[in-house]
């Protein structure tokens, strides 16, 4: 009988550590975790503690800001910086630089919050920032990569980020008139974003996830859209109101039609796809509703902004936030339950928050249930979402095992 030190056992596979480098590796990581905190908090504080909201931006002019710029636009902002690496192959923004954007993001949302004087002033100094270094690494990417096909997205950000300064100008004036006309614009342009993206990943995404399912694209009555939306923005701003009744009622109505082609019914069993084809049918129906808002058909203000916004913005957004952070963390394709939780506790929170807008007793009630259904909606997507965020990507491979020697008794043939 002889002892040997020959035989190699391989280890069970630990779970990567956390890494700065790899949280701060993509846009999306910090960003889509930071947009969904912000999700929370600012429904939580407008619905809760309204008190502590002071300054220049208080009350509704605060709520209005925080979900379009705070937490809409920067969503937006860690998709772009993340999609803008997959066009492009040049990765706009990591590590440290991607630490300073976020952290010029979170001094902007401290400040606003502080009130008037100078923290204000900082807050806005910071937010500015913010898109304008976001917008300036998303143009170098596509410029550097001659892709032209995307030239106009960095542009567009900026646009966003004008409009935001816009309003800030407008809350520090005090000219509500004003400021709601910059918060318009500042809608119908992240609109035009959530369609140029939205038109361009649904069709592939639903492609790719069912097998044999061919639609359309839709580039040319895209383009049509695209530039509808435009339309209505340089309408707006130049105060021509049936003329941007008309374009929002364009843009709306291809938006249906869009859907309609991409045949929804085949996506039903993929949670994945319809909360985006739910998210894209609602920004169609917004712009209807705003096209007859605009024209003065009756329809309350409040009630397009939140079909936009709520039904729109948001379920893209929750579903977005979980599908591209899947795949670029290297992991299945597919929703689990608290995924498709949080999807569920989104359209209930917009089906609520909906019905809240109707005057009656209960409307108060119906928005404190909305706004609970949100906020544990999004800290369930982050419960889910925060450990895979913090760590390298799944399908990475780990450093190999160190081998371990085990004592082993080999009986020789014939003993």
């Amino acid at each position: 009988m002889a002892t040997l030190l020959s035989i190699q056992e391989a280890e069970q596979p630990l779970a990567p550590a956390p890494s700065w480098g790899a949280f701060l590796e993509l846009g999306f990581r910090p960003v889509y975790l930071a947009g969904a905190l912000w999700a929370l908090i600012a429904v939580g504080l407008w619905i809760f503690a309204p008190h502590w909201l002071s300054g220049p931006l208080a009350g509704v002019a605060w709520h209005a800001h925080e979900m379009l710029w705070g937490f809409v636009a920067t969503i937006a902002v860690g998709f772009l910086m993340t999609a803008g690496a997959a066009w492009t192959g040049i990765n706009p923004v990591q590590g440290r630089a991607l630490a300073i954007l976020c952290a010029l993001w979170l001094v902007a949302r401290l400040g606003f919050l502080a009130g008037a004087g100078t923290p204000f002033l900082i807050a806005t100094l910071a937010e500015l920032l913010f898109f304008t270094l976001a917008a300036a690494a998303l143009l170098r990417a596509v410029v550097v990569s001659r892709n032209a096909r995307n030239y106009a997205v960095p542009v567009l950000l900026l646009a966003l980020g004008v409009s935001d300064a816009l309003f800030l100008l407008a809350a520090h004036d005090g000219d509500y008139a004003l400021l709601m006309r910059q918060f318009n614009a500042g809608l119908l342009i992240m609109t035009l974003i959530a369609l140029l993206v939205a038109r361009r990943v649904i069709p592939f995404f639903a492609m790719r996830a069912v097998p044999g399912l061919q639609i359309p694209m839709q580039l040319r009555s895209g383009h049509i859209q695209l530039g509808a939306s435009g339309i209505a923005v340089a309408c707006l701003l130049a105060d021509l109101p049936i003329a941007q009744a008309l374009a929002l009622a364009v843009a709306g109505v291809l938006s249906l039609q869009h859907w309609v082609s991409w045949k929804p019914q085949a996506v039903l069993h993929k949670p994945l796809l319809w909360i985006l084809y739910l998210g894209y049918l609602s920004l169609g129906i917004g712009l209807l509703l705003a096209a007859a808002s605009v024209a003065g058909v009756g329809v309350r203000p409040a009630l397009h902004i939140h079909v936009i916004a709520m039904g729109g913005f948001s379920l893209l957004i929750i579903g977005m936030i979980t599908r591209t952070a899947l795949g670029h963390l290297g992991r299945p394709l597919e929703a689990d339950r608290s995924m498709v939780a949080s999807y569920a506790l989104v359209i209930a929170a917009t089906v609520f928050r909906l019905l809240a807008l109707q005057p009656s007793a209960l409307a108060i009630h119906l928005l404190h249930v909305a706004a609970f259904l949100w906020v544990a909606a999004f800290a369930l997507y982050l419960w889910r979402f925060v450990p895979m965020m913090i760590r390298p990507r799944a399908d990475r491979p780990a450093p190999a095992a160190a081998p371990v020697a085990t004592p082993a008794t080999i009986v020789r043939p014939g003993r």
